[in-house]
């Protein structure tokens, strides 16, 4: 099976902005021994402004340049990490930043698939995230949910997780309903389900279920089964793969 595991800001690091670390080296592990079971694992990680927030010491910034800056310096630290621990289960990371161009030109598209098309013939795990320090809103894809679908779509995954600090979609939103309940599955993306989308809710991060609901829509209209759950346990992968009642899963296509 053909994985492809968005992981947000929120999951990876403390509301400072610091690397979590004990829960990174949990989630590693996971994945790897995933990929030990004969999956093929893609990466889409989030990360890289935060951490270099947390980092630089600096507040959250709100201008467009100091974001950039803090994301290189983030995006640093964010791959010497994944690199450090996927060796430990002897496993090699290769980073791709993209933006938006690179899916919007078939050239650079095509570019794109053929490289995530061998390195995982390599048996490499590749690291995905949009080219923070470069991008601007203008031409920005806007969040990783969407370039997990994106990806997702066009490596041809059978499966996207979106980890985040979210258990999945509710029939309202938990936080003031609390007679909400989980919806574990969704055949489609109907406006009625749109309309559940709500606002992010961590600081660090900036995708909220309205744009997972997008990335569902990309997802399974490419055939791609999309399943949103809590990042909290990395263990909660194994039981998604299994195909277990974990979260809300959308359907593709071609599994309804």
């Amino acid at each position: 099976m053909r994985i492809v595991v968005k992981i947000g800001t929120s999951t990876l690091a403390h509301p400072g902005g610091r690397l979590n670390i004990r829960h990174t080296e949990a989630l590693v592990k996971v994945w790897s021994d995933i990929k030990n079971a004969g999956h093929e694992l893609i990466i889409v990680s989030s990360g890289a402004t935060g951490l270099g927030v947390g980092k630089l010491q600096i507040s959250r910034p709100k201008d467009m340049v100091t974001k950039q800056a803090a994301a290189a310096v983030g995006q640093c630290e964010l791959m010497y990490t994944y690199d450090k621990l996927f060796v430990e289960y002897s496993h090699t990371v290769a980073q791709l930043l993209v933006t938006w161009e690179d899916f919007d030109h078939p050239h650079r598209l095509n570019n794109l698939q053929n490289t995530l098309e061998r390195l995982i013939q390599l048996g490499a795990v590749p690291v995905i995230n949009e080219n923070d320090p470069i991008s601007t809103e203008e031409y920005s894809l806007g969040d990783n949910d969407r370039l997990g679908a994106l990806i997702a779509k066009y490596t041809h995954a059978d499966l996207l997780v979106l980890l985040s600090d979210i258990d999945g979609l509710y029939t309202a939103d938990p936080h003031t309903h609390p007679e909400a309940t989980l919806i574990h599955r969704v055949e489609s993306v109907t406006p009625e389900i749109e309309q559940l989308g709500g606002g992010s809710n961590s600081g660090l991060g900036t995708g909220g279920m309205s744009a997972k609901l997008t990335a569902a829509k990309i997802a399974t209209g490419a055939g791609v089964d999309m399943v949103i759950a809590n990042g909290a346990n990395a263990n909660v992968l194994y039981d998604i793969v299994d195909g277990k009642d974990v979260g809300t899963r959308f359907l593709g296509r071609k599994q309804k």
